[in-house]
């Protein structure tokens, strides 16, 4: 067989090119998920000292223990005399008070609880030290390659790190795997117990802006500078970005609206092909009909850069004949979509239906149609 390639279609823009996103951040990545398109990245993969923004593991892993019944949102975890102890950040609980794990949630998303974190830490480890080694194992196991856990509070340590990456992709399992749970990351304010009337508002600066903000999580100490990981839809498109590293309240903010801005400003999304849509008829090798409709599960869709004049191509590709018997679903090639600039998207092509294999009659004429074919391509037919 040969491998046969299609070109479906040429998409030619008219305007200037998309402009490249500039930041000040020391680490950036920018994702939209609708399409898995990696939009920005600065030094994503490197590991830095996240800050608060590594309680996003925490949280993820009491999610976790609420989805596996460890937990419950009702159910109490006792105070510490550490966990009461703990400075910068606070929830404000204290050692004879029991929070429920609903307080606690919204104690480490809203408040950025140092003390909320050992607590729940304390709760399913028995130890911090323990339970910062469970969320190294699990993030690994959630494919963050370069994130190394201390402690479950982003306190200032040597060794703990994340990258940009990490937690983008962090941010993208809490949005996908908890459902259930998310809203809680739109909160504007919590207020526990009125203990501290003031300490009830959350700091992330892009939730009020009339932007499409749900999340997700503010960082900040002096060797980490300030950082945010963020995600926003509109008209049901969804980008999440985390920055690192810079110098102020006011420069995190702006840049943050800054990307959302750029993010759906200079890019649109196109659907190339509906779901379940033929996208090419392949032949079929010996089978009970002789071409097979190959489609896609989900569609194809691709990020446009908004005015840029460069081609956009999309290809099948596949090999041919296709040899029977096929069974629906089976993957039989792949759509590749190159816009330039951008990673190829791939999408699987797959059978639409079923084609069993031809009984003994049909496949000796398959096999003499073959050989003509050869005996004609030999003598310059």
């Amino acid at each position: 067989m040969r491998a046969f390639l299609l070109r479906l279609l040429a998409l030619t823009m008219l305007a200037a090119p998309v402009q490249a996103f500039e930041t000040n951040a020391r680490t950036a990545w920018i994702y939209d998920v609708a399409t898995g398109t990696v939009l920005m990245d600065k030094d994503a993969d490197q590991p830095v000292p996240p800050a608060s923004m590594s309680k996003l593991m925490t949280i993820y892993m009491l999610f976790e223990a609420l989805e596996n019944g460890r937990l419950r949102l009702d159910d109490t975890l006792p105070v510490s005399t550490k966990a009461w102890q703990m400075g910068g950040s606070k929830m404000f609980v204290e050692p004879r008070d029991n929070p429920t794990v609903e307080q606690l949630i919204k104690g480490i998303i809203v408040l950025s609880g140092n003390d909320a974190c050992v607590v729940v830490a304390e709760g399913l480890a028995g130890t911090e030290e323990a339970f910062a080694r469970q969320m190294t194992e699990r993030g690994r196991a959630l494919g963050l390659k370069n994130s190394t856990f201390r402690n479950s509070t982003g306190w200032p340590d040597a060794e703990h790190r994340m990258s940009a990456e990490d937690l983008g992709l962090l941010a993208l399992r809490l949005i996908e795997d908890f459902p259930q749970y998310y809203g809680d990351f739109a909160l504007t304010e919590f207020r526990y117990m009125d203990r501290v009337p003031s300490n009830r508002f959350n700091r992330n600066p892009i939730l009020k802006l009339g932007i499409g903000a749900d999340g997700l999580k503010t960082g900040h100490t002096q060797e980490a500078g300030y950082g945010l990981v963020g995600s926003a839809v509109q008209d049901g498109r969804r980008v999440i970005f985390a920055i690192t590293g810079l110098p102020s309240e006011t420069a995190r903010a702006e840049e943050a609206e800054r990307i959302v801005n750029w993010a759906f400003r200079q890019f649109t999304m196109k659907q190339l092909v509906p779901a379940g849509e033929t996208v090419v008829e392949a032949p079929v090798w010996l089978g009970t009909q002789p071409r097979i409709a190959l489609t896609t599960a989900a569609g194809a869709n691709v990020l446009i850069p908004a005015g840029a004049e460069d081609d956009v191509k999309v290809e099948a590709i596949y090999e041919t004949p296709i040899p029977a018997p096929i069974a629906k679903g089976d993957r039989l090639g792949q759509l590749v979509v190159t816009v330039p600039g951008a990673r190829d998207a791939i999408t699987p092509l797959i059978a639409a239906q079923d084609v069993p294999e031809a009984g003994f009659a049909g496949r000796m004429k398959g096999a003499v149609m073959q050989l003509g074919k050869k005996a004609m391509t030999a003598a310059g037919l």
